[in-house]
């Protein structure tokens, strides 16, 4: 939860053994040279992994970390240094450093504009999951090997893992305020293989969040992901070889929103745009989607696995509308971005931990529902693909041009959703596709909670979501000649 500032001063001193007038002395040796601004993100953090195969416990681990990365800003130059010896004399030799690299200037980096928002109690777990103990993980995990290979003779392997962190933030910056932030989290996934006459297929499943471990069971969570990826791999052995060409499109509701992280997503982060590197860079104010379009970015959502009662940058996260019935209204923006490019901070300023920079990233991204009925999405489809789940998939990021391989897809004929189809890639750019969109459903579903976004070599947990949407022509790779 998230820590008021008084109570966070505190915790600086009991997890780090840093007073308040260590954290003036750092600052004010990181801003000796007429810095424009500078923070200290001080880091705690936990991480267990266990992974089951063959009904066996083939890894655990459990490993902690904590350090502190200090960071510079003057006007668009950043310096950043950080160590893992929280020492007030090694804290001064980061500023020291992290100062110099900022290549400082006389002018002042002006203050990002609007209000930093409201605090937020996202998540209030009691039980942090890497407290929980480590037989009672294990038990789940094998009830779950149990229960996929009763479900069919067909399934050879299953592959089982659990990842959990507890992570302690502090955030000290110019301006004197301190913020913190206790932000557990949690994921489980499972993958099945499924073997019929030399053909092998493989099917997966899994969520998280930021909740207690004992979710997963009071929900009965981990029957629902094992019967999900069964079935999955069930169907990818029944499935025909995916026609090629340009034909219309159906996303399921979902985890295919991965596609509109992917494709759009990355473009509405500030950094790109200021930089003029996006697709959608100077285009705020325009008509960029169909009018049936609405995208959001929503950090404030309760125990999701995206979600953020601060950023990394100590501000409270926002829902942001970036896309209003097509209209371009907005980017995501950090500290530094907002201020250069004199916008609005939105809270996603973020980083893969202490030994990184902060930068604009996603929270939870997704595009609201419309008013059609899935059925009447499918039904007036005449030829076409229906695609339930994604892969892999690859985008650049200055066109929005992306390949996707969809790992569930399915034949639409003559208003029907028929037979299911493997190896279909989905090629095209994602702000033409956005211009395609002719049918919104009304039925708006998040993922599950398994979704990291990596950029510039970091990676953090994030959050996707789409209604089931129709796509007017998007390119279907396949190696059927039908």
């Amino acid at each position: 939860m998230a820590q008021e500032v008084i109570r966070a001063e505190s915790f600086f001193d009991r997890h780090f053994g840093i007073s308040a007038r260590d954290l003036d002395a750092v600052l004010s040796k990181a801003l000796e040279r007429r810095a424009d601004y500078a923070d200290l993100y001080f880091e705690y953090r936990v991480n267990e992994a266990i992974g089951l195969e063959e009904g066996i416990v083939k890894n655990s681990s459990r490993s902690t970390a904590n350090g502190v990365g200090v960071r510079v800003l003057a006007e668009s130059k950043t310096g950043y240094a950080f160590t893992d010896d929280i020492t007030i004399e090694k804290l001064e030799l980061a500023a020291r450093t992290a100062q110099y690299i900022a290549h400082n200037r006389d002018t002042a980096l002006p203050a990002p504009v609007g209000a930093q928002g409201a605090r937020h109690d996202l998540y209030p777990v009691l039980t942090p999951p890497t407290d929980v103990a480590l037989q009672q993980k294990i038990e789940l995990l094998q009830e779950m090997d149990r229960l996929a290979r009763s479900l069919d003779p067909r399934i050879k392997n299953v592959f089982i893992s659990l990842g959990s962190e507890y992570k302690i933030v502090l955030i000290a910056a110019l301006q004197g305020w301190v913020v913190g932030d206790i932000q557990p989290l949690t994921r489980l996934n499972i993958t099945c293989i499924a073997e019929q006459g030399g053909n092998r297929q493989m099917g997966g499943y899994g969520g998280g969040g930021r909740f207690e471990f004992s979710v997963f069971t009071r929900n009965k969570d981990h029957e629902r992901y094992t019967r999900a990826a069964v079935r999955q791999a069930l169907i990818n052995l029944e499935a025909e070889e995916a026609p090629a060409g340009m034909m219309e499109v159906v996303l399921g509701p979902g985890w295919p929103g991965i596609l509109l992280h992917e494709a759009i997503g990355h473009g509405l982060e500030a950094d790109f745009n200021r930089k003029k590197v996006s697709a959608f860079t100077d285009r705020i104010g325009q008509k960029v989607a169909s009018e049936l379009c609405t995208v959001v970015d929503d950090g404030t959502i309760p125990s999701r696995r995206g979600s953020l009662n601060i950023d990394d940058e100590g501000t409270p996260t926002h829902r942001t509308v970036l896309i209003e019935k097509g209209i371009l209204r907005g980017y995501m923006q950090d500290r530094l971005n907002a201020a250069l490019m004199k916008m609005p901070v939105t809270g996603n300023g973020r980083r893969e931990s202490y030994a990184h920079i902060p930068m604009p990233r996603m929270t939870n991204t997704f595009m609201l529902a419309g008013e059609s009925a899935p059925e009447e999405i499918i039904g007036s489809v005449k030829k076409g693909l229906y695609a339930v789940a994604f892969g892999g998939g690859q985008v650049d990021i200055t066109n929005g041009k992306f390949v996707f391989s969809a790992s569930e897809a399915y034949l639409i004929e003559d208003g029907k959703v028929t037979r299911p189809v493997k190896g279909a890639t989905l090629i095209g750019n994602g702000p033409d596709v956005l211009t395609r969109v002719s049918m919104v459903g009304s039925d708006l579903k998040l993922d599950e909670g398994v979704g990291t976004c990596g950029k510039d070599g970091q990676s953090v947990p994030v959050g996707v979501g789409l209604p089931m949407i129709k796509v007017d022509g998007i390119t279907v790779g396949g190696t059927s000649a039908s």
